[in-house]
């Protein structure tokens, strides 16, 4: 096996991360960059990311593949299925992300960005030079209607946010302002990273309609060239690309074809990653990392094995409990689920034990909570609430750690009597609720992943010794999507990726405003007065101290609450690549992030 590791530069990451402030608060002039923690890391004069290589040469071709299916091109709204890669691929915004910093946002379709000193607007002026694929201008009108499209009937990611704009007007042939309801220092940011759409395009057409007769005109290094539905999407450079000499996108997105390939299941994927038809797979496994890629062609070294290293929070994988149902409503069943769970037999057997189990929402990241009793400003924040806050969130909560076998016999003693304490008594070998029913749910899957299937078995298993029976529901990737937007399940996998920057987007993984949006990421119907009030505290946070202490409060409250089933989380990424693709040896902070493959790849011929 070769193995290629690659590490991040020195840098002092702690300190971007733990640096609050927004570049252009008191600015009175348009700036090239924003960030929303210190100073953007670029001078204006740079010539390119950090992770790219200006050098890379273009051309050649990428293949994916993606367990599922499709159904639609339009990525921006809630119907259908869309390739995910679409979304970042095929559209720009007015502004791009650099990934070597927690948020600091650099020009793409926008030359220059403005920010009242106030934080009440946001001002952005147009690239003379910005084109859609077809040739036209990106014009102010398009981004007017971009946003107001998304924000009104796009996809519920766009709706949370657009709620708190006042209004949206030309302030010159190429400017745009956006006020805000209220003052929002992350909002800028935002709305800076919203997807252009041409408005020509939509004319006479119901923008909601999902479907593959509309194909995207937009002004993106990519064209959708071919596809078949269901099949595969194949992307194809477009050498007319109007910003390709941008320091932004100079050595980014070389590859002349990016071609996305669907399968029914994840052993079909597997299968056609050894022989050759995909050139790229990512390995979420390590204990298949480290037992399964011993094939001729890694042998032979026309694939290569290689880890990239990341500095990203953990986030959240795993099953999460849908409280909107009654049997997961109280905390205490929550946590039998959770003792139940054999994690570190589970891990050994799928992993080899080698992935870190996820502690909390935060953890592998300097937000993290901190272990033990809540102090300082943490335990400040959270004082008011602590009547209504559940054991473990003020004194400290850490994952249960069972003895590495399969019977669990501590974890499944602890959890009996969690259940005991909420009402629930074992009658003639079945778990029966306060009212005498049966206990039982249904835990809902996609079909194709075959790692989620040897999980849910061993743990169905560990939940028939406390007399609970559950069934699995396997359905297709429609069918799977259609439930979880509708909240249509007791328990489901589900994984939140987090940044080193959380702002706004908190209120849509855990609001109340969000408890019944269909189509929300907040799938277990939180819903907390603590958890509201230590993202309004993170987001309108004057110092770094402040901010810090909010977010490690939030890990806090999120942890505690008990809301999913936690699983491991990966360090690394390990990818296995076509041995011609390539990458630049400095990797940026967010490691194999979105806006990393195959974004600054090549092929080296």
């Amino acid at each position: 096996m070769h193995t290629k590791c690659f590490h991040h530069a020195s840098r002092a990451l702690a300190a971007l991360v733990l640096s609050v402030g927004l570049t252009g608060a008191g600015m009175a002039q348009p700036m090239p960059a924003i960030a929303m923690y210190g100073e953007p890391a670029l001078p204006p004069d740079f010539t390119h990311l950090p992770y790219a290589n200006p050098d890379a040469p273009t051309g050649g071709r990428v293949v994916t593949g993606e367990v599922g299916s499709f159904d639609s091109l339009n990525p921006h709204i809630r119907a259908g299925s869309v390739p995910w890669q679409l979304r970042l691929l095929a559209y720009e915004s007015l502004m791009g992300r650099s990934w070597d910093e927690p948020f600091t946002l650099y020009g793409l379709l926008a030359e220059s960005v403005e920010v009242a000193p106030d934080h009440a607007w946001v001002e952005f002026t147009l690239r003379p030079e910005a084109r859609f694929s077809d040739g036209s201008p990106v014009t102010v009108a398009d981004v007017i209607w971009s946003m107001e499209t998304l924000g009104t009937v796009g996809h519920p990611r766009y709706l949370g946010a657009w709620t708190r704009v006042s209004g949206i007007e030309a302030t010159g042939e190429r400017s745009v302002r956006i006020s805000f309801s209220d003052p929002d220092r992350e909002l800028a940011m935002i709305m800076g990273l919203r997807p252009i759409l041409q408005a020509a395009q939509w004319e006479g057409r119901d923008f909601t309609q999902s479907g593959l007769d509309v194909i995207p005109i937009a002004s993106a290094p990519y064209v959708v060239d071919r596809f078949e539905a269901g099949r595969f999407v194949t992307l194809r450079r477009n050498p007319e690309y109007w910003g390709a000499d941008l320091p932004f996108r100079r050595g980014t997105n070389v590859i002349d074809e990016v071609r996305m390939e669907f399968f029914a299941d994840g052993t079909a994927m597997t299968e056609a990653f050894t022989s050759g038809l995909l050139t790229v797979m990512r390995e979420t496994s390590a204990q298949a990392w480290a037992t399964n890629y011993d094939f001729p062609r890694v042998r032979s070294g026309d694939i290569v094995l290689s880890e990239v290293p990341h500095q990203r929070p953990s986030g959240m994988t795993g099953f999460v409990m849908n409280t909107r149902q009654p049997g997961f409503s109280d905390w205490r069943v929550r946590e039998a689920m959770i003792r139940a769970f054999p994690a570190e037999f589970i891990n050994q057997t799928l992993n080899g034990g080698v992935d870190p189990r996820i502690t909390s929402y935060f953890a592998n990241s300097p937000l993290a909570m901190l272990p033990g009793q809540a102090e300082g400003r943490v335990a400040e924040f959270l004082a008011p609430f602590a009547a209504d806050l559940l054991p473990g969130t003020l004194e400290g909560y850490e994952m249960p750690v069972s003895d590495g076998t399969e019977r669990n016999r501590a974890g499944i003693v602890a959890a009996l009597a969690a259940m005991e304490e909420a009402g629930f008594t074992v009658q003639n070998g079945v778990m029966t609720t306060p009212d005498g029913a049966p206990f039982t749910f249904e835990i809902l899957l996609q079909t194709g992943s075959s790692e989620n299937e040897a999980i849910v078995n061993i743990y169905t298993e560990a939940l028939a010794r406390l007399g609970i029976f559950v069934e699995v529901a396997r359905v297709d990737a429609a069918q799977f999507r259609e439930r979880r937007d509708t909240f249509d399940f007791d328990m489901i996998y589900e994984r939140y990726g987090l940044s080193l920057s959380p702002g706004n987007e908190q209120y849509s993984y855990w609001g109340c405003d969000m408890v019944d949006v269909t189509g929300s990421r907040n799938l277990m119907g939180a819903c907390h007065p603590a958890i509201e009030a230590m993202i309004d505290r993170m987001l309108n946070s004057e110092s770094q101290e402040d901010y810090v202490a909010a977010v490690r409060a939030l890990d806090r409250v999120l942890t505690a609450e008990r809301y999913v089933v936690p699983f491991w989380h990966n360090p690394v990424s390990r990818i296995a690549h076509d041995a011609r693709h390539r990458f630049p040896d400095t990797i940026p902070i967010y490691g194999d992030f979105i806006g990393w493959h195959p974004d600054v790849w090549w092929v080296q011929d």
